[in-house]
């Protein structure tokens, strides 16, 4: 959510920087319905003032026995344009809001400009790609003729985009969710949590899916939704609350599974587990000073890195262009994962900085020591990683010829020293 005052003292910062992101400049817009808003405010005000001294004028008048009802008339003259005018101030700030609230975060001054997913930069590449003496498989390939993946039986259960895992195969996923836990939580410093995965309107209107990615969801009957990532309710903790400056930052970390309806990927990754309508991800939130987010993004995207070094996965950082960027980020990286099977990077982990943008629409804040005044919180988000996509990346990656899976030693722990899924 954007601060209309700030737009009023910076309207051209404002447009150049929604302009980056491919939108066309709204401050002139904005800054006139913000406008007609504070005149109807001021307006009500001096009504407000002059009905006070009217009722005022009553009260002396009934206590000297003279006539009131030409200022009683009056009273209720003024009552009732203050009615019509309190309803024209609610419609424009409806208004104003509703505008405001669809309009994305501003790119961050080095976060590069671009339109596309090709204008994207990549910082840096991590870790040895596998060579192989065999031609590589795809994780549904190997899957499916270790009898441990079905997409025709979840097809059976629940159509299109979902998947059946079985026998060693749902063990290793389960594995790398815990070991993932693990290594945020103990090594990190994150604190688990498990949220709830349906949430109400006001949640994803905090983080920023709603009311503009309404089709990317899915809604029950009874009004709740269904959780895109635990980055909705792990945000929303601090919602509505003012924290103590000490308490910051606040790490949080969850294991959930998350449900998007892919609406605008039409024909995207049909084949396999990639773009799933259900899968589990591990997510990890901080809640942190303004003066720290910077370093808290870096940390945050060491903690997803240190997943991929530790299983010995090639992977590339890749910070996303302004056409690239999502709703609510300023900043974000993409890490991308080594797929022998697709021969190509894949992304399993964006870590993003929010800044003050969710924090204004969730009204999070924090006080310093005794001061009276609060400030906005900033806030960040990042996958740690996407159990799935690193189901794919282990299988792909440690496949052997005859089309069994090597175990990597760091989960071999979680598979009871299982080495090889044949």
């Amino acid at each position: 959510m954007h601060d209309i005052r700030w737009i009023r003292e910076n309207p051209i910062t404002f447009d150049s920087a929604i302009e980056r992101r491919g939108l066309r400049a709204a401050s002139d817009e904005l800054i006139e319905l913000d406008t007609q808003r504070r005149e109807v405010q001021t307006e009500l005000q001096d009504l407000q003032t002059l009905r006070n001294e009217t009722s005022k004028k009553i009260g002396i008048a009934k206590g000297k026995g003279e006539e009131t009802r030409q200022l009683m008339k009056e009273v209720n003259e003024l009552k009732s344009k203050m009615l019509g005018l309190g309803e024209t101030e609610k419609t424009l700030s409806a208004e104003l809001n509703n505008l405001l609230s669809e309009i994305p975060n501003l790119p961050s001054h080095d976060t590069p400009s671009g339109n596309r997913e090709e204008d994207n930069v990549e910082l840096r590449v991590e870790g040895k790609r596998p060579k192989f003496r065999f031609e590589a498989k795809d994780h549904v390939t190997l899957g499916e003729n270790l009898s441990g993946m079905s997409f025709e039986r979840a097809g059976k259960l629940s159509g299109a985009r979902f998947v059946v895992l079985s026998g060693p195969l749902a063990r290793l996923e389960r594995a790398l969710a815990s070991f993932m836990l693990d290594v945020q939580t103990i090594e990190y410093g994150y604190t688990e949590v498990a949220p709830p995965i349906l949430v109400k309107d006001k949640a994803l209107y905090g983080t920023g899916q709603l009311p503009k990615f309404a089709s990317d969801l899915y809604k029950t009957t009874e009004e709740l939704w269904l959780i895109p990532t635990a980055e909705v309710p792990l945000t929303n903790l601090v919602s509505n609350e003012i924290l103590p400056e000490k308490e910051l930052p606040m790490r949080v970390t969850a294991l959930t599974p998350c449900f998007r309806s892919e609406a605008g990927a039409a024909g995207k990754d049909t084949r396999g587990m990639l773009r799933q309508h259900q899968f589990n991800k591990v997510e990890l939130v901080s809640i942190c000073h303004p003066q720290n987010s910077l370093e808290e993004h870096e940390r945050m995207l060491g903690a997803a890195e240190q997943i991929l070094k530790r299983l010995d996965l090639a992977y590339r950082v890749v910070v996303l262009c302004t056409g690239d960027l999502g709703f609510s980020a300023q900043k974000t990286y993409d890490l991308e994962v080594w797929l022998p099977g697709q021969n190509r990077y894949r992304e399993i982990s964006s870590c993003s900085n929010c800044g003050d943008f969710q924090a204004r629409r969730m009204k999070a804040r924090f006080r310093s020591g005794n001061e009276k005044g609060a400030q906005f919180v900033h806030t960040l988000n990042g996958s740690g990683l996407a159990v799935g996509r690193c189901l794919i990346a282990v299988m792909e990656n440690y496949q052997n010829k005859d089309g069994s899976i090597t175990v990597p030693e760091e989960l071999r722990p979680y598979m009871n020293g299982l080495k090889f899924i044949n």
